[in-house]
């Protein structure tokens, strides 16, 4: 029996459509080095067809794509959502991978336009020309000073392509399940992988961020969207924001703790969302210099494990609710929020809050062991995370990695327990997972236990050769200024956290633990610089 509702395809125009009309109000504010420029979510809406317009004339007449080489603003909001809804594709290069990535990205999804900031042009100059299918590239603003491009390539001002174009545009009816962006791994092994989302995966991942079990995103509210346009889709903020009518705060280049503290206290954002790397920057940079963010509802942190030091200072110090969360570029990235149930109160909410979070009903989880056991999700039973949904990637674009999935599975490569309400607890990834004597030590728990010391900045574990045991953990610290703790202190701090045969023996003092392109922790890099002999190591 077949159902008798209308079969209309979810699609970005509908939310293109729906935002620029009924949350005409709304608003993208950018930071600019002379504070904040307002634009509507109307403007957007007339601004996106004035772009429709150019990049047809560009020759975007199908499915090409349409890059990205921007920061957080309104020019780009206009094209995540211009692109797509023309039925183009949209990629998000990603300016802190190296050259090289860059240049294979680009050619490997082929891409026939770049839009570009102009800050940003030093960076992309000079891989330009080993871009083989770009025809055009536009330079957000009304000047291209600084920018030569090859033979044969058109250069546009982005200004200039809009001005004078029609500010309606007859939006296409597109197959709900073809692409509609795509963003790739950030190459941490091997080349990046390229995951293309429909406008189906979109528009669902969208409704659940405003969801009161998921980040909760409100019609109303002021969402400081920290996390890049560059990095899996800015977790989706930008379309669901649109979506509900909450407004965008964008901070374009200006990511340093000063002006996001300032950006929080001149225009009080309620909703926030970023890596933990940036809230601990700033969280110092209040410990300092003491400024107002109490407007801040909650923030969303994701990319890596949060520090349950760091929810702690934020809850306690300023009022501000960490919501922890867990995803990857491979699942759009929304995989589950630390959101507690209802009832939870006192340690016991807290316990909550300091997993990976629970999974929404459209993220399927489970469990598997080595040998492809699936095991309970009783909250103990230990094995490889493995999810399937509706916006979740069965595949790779245009590469055979045939040992990411199990049939419709992606294998996450994370290591952890699920508990049977859904919470998910994160051990570690299965390369940095350390092997001691046939038993696991979690370097996730160990950097969060050791952050936890009031002398520490920053703390990563990494495992190292062991004659004895394989391996055994090596811990690299930041220690504050001024601090005159002793790694003999640290280990002591973790005595009555950890077994005795977990507490690690090997510690050396590193002026800042090195960052991948979207701000996690590079444990490649400690490891190669392990093997280098660059550590002064400590063995207790």
């Amino acid at each position: 029996m077949q159902s008798t509702m209308n079969d209309l395809p979810l699609s970005i125009a509908q939310i293109l459509r729906y935002g620029s009309t009924v949350h005409a109000d709304a608003e993208v504010i950018t930071w600019t080095d002379s504070g904040p420029r307002h634009r509507t979510y109307g403007e957007v809406g007339r601004r996106a067809a004035q772009l429709a317009h150019a990049l047809r004339d560009l020759g975007v007449t199908g499915d090409q794509r349409v890059a990205t080489f921007m920061w957080n603003n309104a020019e780009h909001l206009e094209t995540y959502l211009t692109v797509p809804a023309m039925g183009a594709v949209l990629h998000t290069l990603n300016i802190r991978l190296f050259p090289e990535q860059i240049v294979y990205v680009a050619n490997h999804a082929e891409d026939r336009v770049i839009i570009v900031d102009p800050t940003l042009i030093p960076l992309l100059a000079p891989v330009l020309p080993e871009i083989k299918t770009v025809e055009h590239v536009v330079v957000t603003g009304d000047s291209t000073a600084g920018l030569e491009v090859p033979d044969g390539v058109g250069l546009h001002t982005y200004e200039g392509l809009l001005a004078g174009r029609p500010e309606t545009f007859e939006w296409p009816d597109v197959d709900e399940r073809s692409g509609a962006a795509m963003c790739y791994t950030s190459g941490t092994t091997g080349d990046p992988k390229g995951v293309v989302y429909s406008h189906r995966s979109i528009y669902l991942h969208s409704m659940q961020l405003c969801s009161s079990s998921g980040p909760n995103l409100r019609q109303g509210d002021l969402a400081l969207a920290i996390v890049p346009q560059f990095h899996a889709m800015s977790w989706g903020l930008p379309y669901a924001a649109f979506m509900i009518g909450a407004s965008l705060l964008m901070p374009d280049r200006f990511l340093q703790p000063e002006p996001i503290a300032t950006m929080i206290t001149a225009l009080r954002p309620n909703f926030g969302a970023a890596v933990p790397t940036i809230w601990q920057g700033l969280n110092q940079y209040l410990a300092a210099r003491p400024t107002d963010i109490s407007s801040l509802r909650e923030v969303l942190v994701g990319g890596a494990a949060v520090p349950p030091a760091l929810m702690q200072s934020f809850e306690n110090d300023h009022g501000v609710t960490i919501l922890h969360a867990w995803g990857m570029t491979e699942t759009s990235p929304l995989g589950s929020v630390a959101r507690p149930p209802a009832a939870a109160e006192g340690d016991e909410r807290w316990r909550y809050r300091y997993t990976q979070g629970r999974f929404p009903v459209q993220v399927e989880a489970r469990l598997v062991d080595d040998a492809g056991t699936i095991l309970p999700n009783d909250g103990a039973a230990v094995g490889e995370v493995e999810v399937r949904g509706p916006w979740v990637t069965s595949s790779y674009y245009g590469v055979d990695a045939a040992d990411k999935f199990s049939d419709d599975w992606l294998r996450t490569g994370d290591v952890g327990s699920i508990t049977p309400d859904g919470y998910l607890v994160l051990s570690d990834r299965t390369k940095d997972v350390i092997k001691s004597g046939g038993e696991w030590i979690s370097s996730v728990d160990l950097e969060n236990a050791v952050m936890g010391h009031p002398d520490v900045l920053e703390a990563a574990v990494i495992a190292i050769p062991d004659e004895k045991w394989d391996e055994r953990p090596l811990v690299a610290v930041v220690l504050r200024d001024g601090s005159t703790a002793t790694m003999a202190d640290l280990r002591d701090f973790l005595s009555d956290k950890f077994a005795k045969w977990q507490l690690p023996e090997n510690w050396t003092l590193i002026p800042e633990v090195p960052k991948t392109s979207v701000g996690k922790f590079d444990k490649k890099r400690l490891r190669a610089e392990f093997r280098e002999g660059a550590f002064d190591v400590t063995h207790l």
